[in-house]
């Protein structure tokens, strides 16, 4: 019988982006202050990179200069030099770039083929696990889930933002409440005690109800979904592990008569 190959192929990578990106970085005093938020030594393919790249970081963390000495000499402290192919290969990373502008650009490729490796790896393990006949398949699922989500998680980064934008637009909402004729800033519960305490409910807060069982809270929840979507036209969405949707609706079909 003849054999079969197996269909070996290149994971995802995008050296002459690394190489650059390094480059820019080692000739660029401003460009790591451009990427510092957008990479992490992982998502780098060539494991060289990975260490110059801890290198950079904790030079920048530092505060103290990134150059090609700078990294040297922390790579030889780190008996790393040899490894990452010494000075002369540090030398042509920095003749790898000619200018830093797309740097930004660049270093989303990176994250982008490094998520690509990520989701390979996991999806063969979930493949795997999959066949498996003793694998309980809701777990399966649960695993799935945190899997995907922990890829998403850990290259997901919010840009740092400049305070003196931020302030402005802060001194904006102020002036915004501060012509409201009702005083809400937020979105309206429909009670008003309530809404005179929190000024509606604000963008970004995580609100807890809490109480002892047939107390009320799915009733109250249900009262404040349906002020907020019939008596101020807001879209509303509730999402329940203890009643089915035709549960709640008969709630509130017989809370409307």
């Amino acid at each position: 019988m003849a054999g079969t190959k197996k269909n070996l192929k290149t994971p995802p990578q995008a050296i002459e982006f690394e190489e650059a990106v390094l480059g820019a970085i080692m000739t660029d005093k401003n460009a790591m202050a451009e990427v510092g938020d957008i990479l992490s030594p992982q998502v780098f393919y060539k494991d060289s990179h990975k260490e110059i790249y801890k290198v950079i970081e904790h030079l920048f963390q530092s505060a103290e200069p990134i150059d090609i000495f700078t990294i040297k000499n922390q790579l030889q402290k780190n008996k790393k030099l040899e490894h990452c192919g010494g000075i002369h290969y540090l030398g042509e990373l920095t003749h790898k770039v000619i200018s830093s502008a797309n740097i930004e650009y660049h270093s989303r490729i990176i994250v982008q083929k490094h998520i690509q490796r990520e989701l390979i790896s996991t999806c063969s393990d979930i493949i795997s696990d999959a066949f498996d006949a003793s694998t309980d398949a809701i777990e399966l699922l649960d695993k799935v889930e945190s899997k995907i989500f922990a890829i998403s998680e850990g290259n997901i980064k919010k840009k740092s933002l400049n305070a003196s934008k931020l302030i402005q637009t802060a001194i904006k909402e102020i002036e915004r409440i501060g012509n409201l004729p009702d005083g809400l800033s937020g979105i309206p519960s429909g009670f008003e005690e309530i809404d005179n305490v929190t000024s509606g409910w604000q963008n970004s807060e995580l609100i807890i109800l809490a109480a002892r069982p047939g107390m009320g809270k799915t009733a109250f929840v249900l009262s404040m979904a349906r002020n907020i979507a019939v008596n101020y036209k807001m879209p509303v969405a509730i999402f329940s592990l203890e009643m089915s949707s035709l549960q709640l609706i008969n709630r509130l079909i017989t809370a409307e008569t």
